[in-house]
């Protein structure tokens, strides 16, 4: 699946994003406001060119509301609203004029975007101590980097500021440019993370991954990148090309069962010298998944000790007597509570399965990535296995689950992406005694 820069930073109608960093990120800001129901309205708080005043369908130089009082009800396309032009630049808005903007297009329900930086055209920069003016109220801040500027020399000629990058990376001027020293200005409190308001949602934005080899960098930065942002995309904005975009996956382990049919608790048969639940904390944890919430419920008192060596959240569900659906949403609802704005998705995991390896974890995860697929479940042999990854748009529909169904109750309302999966220990859970057997007995496992 093709996605937009619109699709990949999840933006909606009323959204107020800023854009900093180097590489590109006027064209990103205009290539969204493309992507956006009119109007749409781009500013800026720090110097454009003249020249990229031909982007927008309306430019307004201005340092008061008027103009756009007066336009009101008959704004249309992109609209431009700057300071004045002082040569080849234009002046950044004023404050008054920034907060105006903001009112307005919140009252309006109307997408403000906001070039936030500098850089000279360089694909790489540092901060000065004035940089950058992001204003407090943007719901997101969008860190565009170009990893052309990757293996190059550090100097003028692909660094803006690079004597202050030289300090934030630890490396001298005239080293290469490597992939860890650029993680480290990234994620320095004085460089990439610099005056991002604290509520704003932090996305890094890898452009000019023009090449296989060049994605293939960017997706080694990835994952270091995700301990300080919340979402990692790679593009080719010169394609129109989004190749992926990485965001934390949770892990929802569902061990709140009776296990009526089995007439003990399942969550405590023994797995190779763990109990089942623990077992499957572990291969989620050792997957990569962030956070892991593990819900319980039936038994609480003997599951919730089998866990509590992990760095797992343990959630109680009270009513897990009304089946599936109640512990789903018990886990849902705390994932939401603890990351909002975090977790890009979740995989259920059942406590019955303790076979699940770490591959299939990371494989749904990775696909994931690669499209933002609202449902992606594997498929093994012609049949649809578990664990199931469901994306954050899924959230709403799994909570207004009732009763004991699980997920499959919303694949109806969802596209659903099945990964062929070449392991058929996917299509075995532990119903009963005979089961545990088969499974402990297969010694392939």
């Amino acid at each position: 699946m093709d996605l937009s820069i619109a699709q990949a930073l999840r933006v909606n109608s009323s959204s107020s994003i800023a854009f900093i960093g180097a590489g590109g990120k006027t064209t990103a800001m205009f290539q969204l406001a493309r992507q956006l129901s009119p109007p749409v309205i781009v500013t800026a708080t720090s110097h454009l060119g003249v020249w990229q005043a031909g982007l927008a369908d309306l430019h307004i130089m201005t340092e008061r509301p008027g103009p756009l009082e007066e336009l009101e009800h008959g704004l249309s396309g992109v609209i431009l609203v700057t300071g004045e032009a002082d040569g080849e630049r234009t002046n950044p808005v004023n404050n008054h004029l920034l907060n105006w903007l903001q009112q307005f297009c919140s009252y309006h329900s109307i997408p403000l975007l906001i070039e936030a930086d500098g850089s000279r055209e360089k694909p790489l920069k540092a901060w000065a101590e004035h940089e950058p003016p992001i204003p407090s109220f943007v719901e997101q801040v969008v860190q565009v980097v170009g990893v052309t500027g990757l293996g190059k020399v550090l100097g003028n000629e692909h660094v803006h500021r690079p004597e202050l990058f030289s300090k934030l990376a630890g490396l001298s001027i005239g080293a290469p440019i490597t992939p860890d020293s650029l993680v480290q200005v990234l994620t320095h409190a004085d460089g990439g993370q610099k005056k991002i308001p604290a509520s704003s949602r932090r996305v890094v934005l890898l452009n000019q991954a023009d090449t296989p080899d060049l994605q293939s960098v960017a997706q080694g930065l990835a994952q270091s990148l995700l301990r300080s942002y919340h979402s990692v995309i790679i593009a080719s904005l010169k394609q129109e090309k989004i190749f992926a975009v990485h965001e934390p996956v949770a892990g929802i382990i569902l061990a709140a069962g009776e296990s009526t049919r089995f007439g003990r608790a399942k969550q405590l048969l023994d797995w190779k010298g763990r109990p089942f639940v623990s077992a499957v904390a572990k291969t989620a944890l050792e997957a990569g998944l962030s956070p892991v919430l593990v819900v319980t419920g039936a038994n609480a008192e003997q599951v919730e000790p089998a866990v509590r060596n992990l760095n797992v959240t343990l959630i109680r569900n009270e009513d897990w007597r009304s089946g599936q659906g109640g512990s789903i949403k018990a886990g849902v609802r705390a994932l939401i509570g603890k990351t909002t704005e975090v977790a890009g998705a979740a995989i259920f995991l059942l406590t019955d399965q303790p076979q699940i390896t770490t591959s299939i974890l990371r494989a749904l995860a990775e696909k994931h990535a690669e499209g933002l697929y609202p449902i992606i479940a594997p498929m093994v042999m012609d049949q649809r296995a578990n664990p199931v990854l469901f994306d954050r748009a899924t959230f709403p529909d799994l909570m207004m689950l009732e009763g004991d169904v699980g997920g499959r109750a919303i694949f109806h309302k969802h596209r659903v992406e099945y990964l062929p999966w070449h392991d058929d220990r996917l299509l075995l859970d532990v119903d009963t005694p005979d089961m545990y057997r088969r499974l402990i007995s297969d010694e392939t496992l």
